[in-house]
Order: C-alpha cells, then sequence, then structure tokens
C-alpha cells in the first residue's frame, strides 16, 4: 500500500475528479440519447414505447449499483480508496465501450437489446462503486476548513461531463440529419467517452493513498458507531438530490418529447444543466466552509421548492430556448449548491474506516430506488396525466423529503464546531 497521504493540494485532487467526470460522462450519455438509443434497439415499436423501453433500460444501470457499492466500496475500505477508484473505472470503460460496439436490433435481432442490458448492468456496477472511494478520499485529502470545496470536485467534475455531453450532443445534432444521429451519432458520442480512459486510468494511478492500515483496525467495532438515525437521514438527503438530479437531467429528453424542441435546443439544456451545477457546485463548497453545511442546504432546498413550479410552468406556457435556459441553469444552480453540501455532511459524519463503504451503500440505494426510476416515472405521469408539469411534481416532493432530513441532521462543518466548542 501506498504511503498515506495528508492534505493534497487541490490541483492534485483534480485527478479523481477528472477520472469521475469520464465515469458520469459515460453514464449520463445515454440519457441524453435516449430517443436515439430507442431507435436502433427497440424500433419495432411505437416512438413512445420505445422511449419507455429505452428510459427503461436506462435505469436497468441502476439495478447493480448496491452490490457495485457493497463489493468495490468494502474493497476501498480493506485495500484502499485507489484501487478501488482504479477498478470501478476500468469496469466503466469496459461498459462504455461495449454499448458504443453493440450492433442494432436490425443487424442482429433480439441479441441487440439483451447486450445493451448487459453493458448497462456493468456501467451500473461500476458507478455503484465509484462514489463512496472517490468521496472518500477527497474528504480525507482536504483540510478540514476546506473539505466543502474539495468535496466539491466530486461534483464538479460530474457536471463538467455533463457540459462536455451536452456539447458533444448539440455538436451532433447540429451537424448529423436525423438519420445519421440514430444510426450511428450517438456511437460516436459514447466513443468519445471510451477514448479516454486510458488517460484516466493513468491519472488515477498517479494519486497518493489516503487510507493507512490503522484506519480500518477493528472494523465490526467501528460499524457499530453508524447510527441508523444517520443512516436514515443520509438515505433521504441522497434521494432528495438524486430525485433532483436526474429530474434536471431529463430537461434533454423533456424538451424534445415534452415541449416539441428541435434536438439542437434540447442539447442546448444539456449544457445550461451542467453550467448550473458547476456554479452550484463552487457556491455551495465555498460557502459551507465558511457558515456551515446546514445554513447552505436549508437555504437552497427552500428557494428551489419555491421555485420549480413556476419555472416548469413558464417552460410549458413559453417553450422556447430562452425560458428552457433559464430554468435550467437556475434550478441546477439550486440543486447542486444543496446536493453538495448535503454529500458533504453525510461523509463528515461516517467514520474513516467504513466510509467508502457505507457511502457507497448509501448513494447506490438511493439512486437505484429513486435515481434510476425518476425519468422513466416522469414519463409515466406525463403520460397518464396528460399534463407537461407532471416533473414538477415529482420533484418538488422529493425536495421536500430533503428539506426535513436537512432540518434533521447534526451539523458537521469545522467552523461551526469551533463555534460551539
Amino acid at each position: 500500500m501506498d504511503t498515506p497521504a495528508r492534505y493534497i493540494p487541490v490541483g492534485k485532487v483534480f485527478a479523481v475528479g477528472i477520472g469521475n467526470a469520464l465515469e458520469f460522462y459515460d453514464f449520463l450519455t445515454y440519457s441524453y440519447f435516449a430517443i436515439q438509443i430507442g431507435h436502433c434497439f427497440f424500433p419495432n415499436s411505437q416512438t413512445t414505447h420505445g422511449l419507455l423501453f429505452s428510459l427503461a433500460t436506462f435505469g436497468v444501470g441502476f439495478i447493480t449499483r448496491p452490490l457495485g457499492g457493497i463489493i468495490i466500496g468494502r474493497f476501498g475500505d480493506r485495500a484502499g480508496r485507489k484501487p478501488a477508484m482504479v477498478l470501478s473505472f476500468t469496469l466503466m470503460g469496459v461498459g462504455i465501450t461495449g454499448l458504443a460496439l453493440t450492433p442494432s436490433y436490425g443487424a442482429i435481432g433480439v441479441a441487440a437489446p439483451v447486450l445493451l442490458l448487459i453493458f448497462r448492468l456493468l456501467q451500473g456496477f461500476a458507478l455503484g462503486g465509484q462514489v463512496g472511494p472517490s468521496t472518500a478520499y477527497l474528504i480525507e485529502a482536504a483540510p478540514p476548513h476546506r473539505r466543502g470545496l474539495y468535496v466539491a470536485v466530486q461534483y464538479m467534475t460530474q457536471d463538467l461531463a455533463v457540459v462536455a455531453a451536452g456539447v458533444v450532443g448539440f455538436t451532433l445534432s447540429n451537424f448529423l440529419s436525423v438519420a445519421a444521429l440514430d444510426q450511428w451519432g450517438w456511437r460516436l458520442a459514447f466513443l468519445i467517452g471510451a477514448a479516454v480512459i486510458p488517460f484516466g486510468l493513468y491519472l488515477r494511478h498517479s494519486l497518493p493513498e489516503t487510507l493507512s492500515p490503522n484506519d480500518h483496525t477493528l472494523p465490526r467495532t467501528v460499524e457499530a458507531r453508524v447510527s441508523p438515525r444517520l443512516m436514515v437521514l443520509g438515505m433521504l438527503l441522497l434521494t432528495a438530490t438524486t430525485v433532483g438530479g436526474y429530474g434536471l437531467s431529463y430537461m434533454t429528453t423533456y424538451a424534445q418529447d415534452s415541449l416539441k424542441l428541435a434536438a439542437g435546443v434540447a442539447f442546448g439544456a444539456t449544457i445550461m444543466n451542467g453550467v448550473g451545477n458547476l456554479s452550484g457546485d463552487l457556491l455551495s463548497g465555498l460557502l459551507s466552509d465558511k457558515i456551515g453545511r446546514k445554513p447552505v442546504m436549508l437555504a437552497s432546498v427552500f428557494l428551489m421548492i419555491l421555485l420549480v413550479l413556476p419555472a416548469y410552468l413558464a417552460m410549458t406556457r413559453l417553450p422556447g430556448a430562452l425560458t428552457v435556459y433559464v430554468a435550467t441553469s437556475v434550478l441546477c444552480l439550486l440543486q447542486q449548491t444543496f446536493g453538495n453540501a448535503a454529500l458533504v455532511t453525510i461523509t463528515e459524519s461516517v467514520p474513516k474506516a467504513v466510509r467508502s463503504t457505507v457511502l457507497s451503500i448509501l448513494y447506490a440505494l438511493a439512486t437505484t430506488v429513486f435515481g434510476g426510476t425518476t425519468q422513466l416515472i416522469i414519463k409515466l405521469l406525463t403520460e397518464a396525466t396528460g399534463s407537461a408539469m407532471a416533473p414538477a411534481w415529482y420533484i418538488m416532493a422529493a425536495l421536500a423529503v430533503g428539506a426535513v432530513a436537512a432540518v434533521l441532521i447534526r451539523e458537521t462543518a469545522p467552523v461551526k464546531l469551533r463555534l460551539r466548542g
């Protein structure tokens, strides 16, 4: 095992984030090209049902997240954060490459959606084991007064992936015909992600380790100190952030399917999603280190609850690029301001010896049960109610749950704890 590292410079920590960005680019690109993937692998269905099958397959990728969280998260607590991050990244590379190269239904029949399913399950397993070790690493690499900023790297790099996926989708949708986008354009987007896998592996291999042998001595004794209350509140916070995040990442599909906007406009919303998220990450990281986690969580989640319905109402009444872009960027900024502070709070609350495992399991369960089903549920609710406002109500309900958890969870920011002392 490498010599444990302390207080790694933030520039070096971006090696964790870059690998994280590549993994989330690969995973989320599927969501943004859901319509095109549905046409490729489910061509015998009507368009609406093809999209439903495509979204359901996106959700299937979440089923193996808890298993990945348990296995890779536990590996991160036993062998170290770095080997766990390298393992998850390698598996994601296999999944994204296989998905990009799987022939269409027209070429190999039912084997095509079966292979699609297998590679999505592998991606889910890899990503389930990614968040715990990498977030644990960021907390352990940070000076106490900068933990919020360091963990912001986790979400910032995810959101850089959102921007990258949006730019790729926007470019392809504006330069390719609809037929070309359906046939091979979406594959090119995945292959761009696959091409940078070797670079990500090199960066992660270059990192020092933050877990020492003494950190996982007597793990059962430490595990007993992870209270059920913390587990429940952590799950509720992550549920709210994942439903909000995946609900807003559905905006690309929502703009095309519900608002009937062109694909180029819709992929522009993806870019605004990423820009808003990045702004929220940085704001949350800086503010939560200065004034505490809870004030940041509470202010952002309550503002978002107040604004989500008016934002969707504006989009449905005045559908167009300007309305969609403004609504998306504002909501995403608030969503990530809340989400980053919540993730830091949970991470600081968990003992180091089991931090990777507990974070992986909580995150994987929240995203599997709620995040992975969000886009499918939004589509089903929209069809059942005939209302384009369905996403707003679903997101608002999840945020209300998160607000309750934010009120109840204990403050963990060092600046607040010093003041109390």
